[in-house]
């Protein structure tokens, strides 16, 4: 059952282009705050070895590495990930925490990052001044609004971004599900959460 679920979600994250899509409306023209108000996180590499070498991202790197999808993030790209920092995981009930990191309900934590991975480019020169849905590795959209001063995915802040080897890393403060995304105004489905 694991190897079908690391699968599903390999052949996910490599599916076309076709199912990574730019934000879609424009925003109307509004003033954009210059690229250093966000801070940077410093490159290792690529994602999964800058996730690591960060120090902000422990949970997230045992999520991945409990799912096998570490090695996905390892690999070429362009990928996109909204990493959620130790902050944002610790801000999760202490039980739903403790439960998704339990082996028998890796195929709700692997849900759950899917709805964190983008399989393309998304960097901030591309999003910067727009806002609207982008498809996440899981099937569903996260909504995305870079057209303020501050970047937001659904209704995490984007804390700190980076450009790797690979693709891009935009920390936020929050971990994302897919219903937020339905209340924002995003048509999502359910990712088993």
């Amino acid at each position: 059952m694991k190897r079908f679920l690391i699968a599903g979600a390999i052949v996910a994250l490599s599916a076309n282009a076709a199912l990574a899509q730019a934000p879609a409306t424009p925003a109307a023209p509004v003033e954009a705050a210059p690229a250093a108000a966000i801070p940077q996180i410093a490159p290792h590499g690529d994602i999964a070895d800058t996730l690591r070498a960060s120090g902000q991202f422990t949970i997230l790197i045992k999520a991945l590495d409990a799912t096998a999808l570490t090695s996905v993030l390892k690999r070429p790209g362009p990928l996109t990930i909204i990493a959620p920092t130790d902050t944002a995981f610790q801000a999760l009930p202490a039980d739903q925490l403790a439960n998704l990191m339990k082996p028998e309900n890796a195929a709700q934590l692997q849900a759950l990052l899917a709805y964190h991975l983008i399989n393309s480019a998304a960097p901030p020169s591309k999003i910067q001044g727009s806002k609207g849905p982008i498809k996440t590795a899981s099937g569903a959209s996260v909504q995305v609004d870079a057209s303020g001063s501050t970047i937001r995915v659904n209704d995490a802040t984007v804390v700190a971004e980076g450009l790797v080897s690979n693709g891009t890393i935009y920390a936020v403060d929050k971990v994302l599900t897919a219903q937020v995304a339905a209340t924002n105004g995003v048509s999502a489905r359910t990712t088993g959460q």
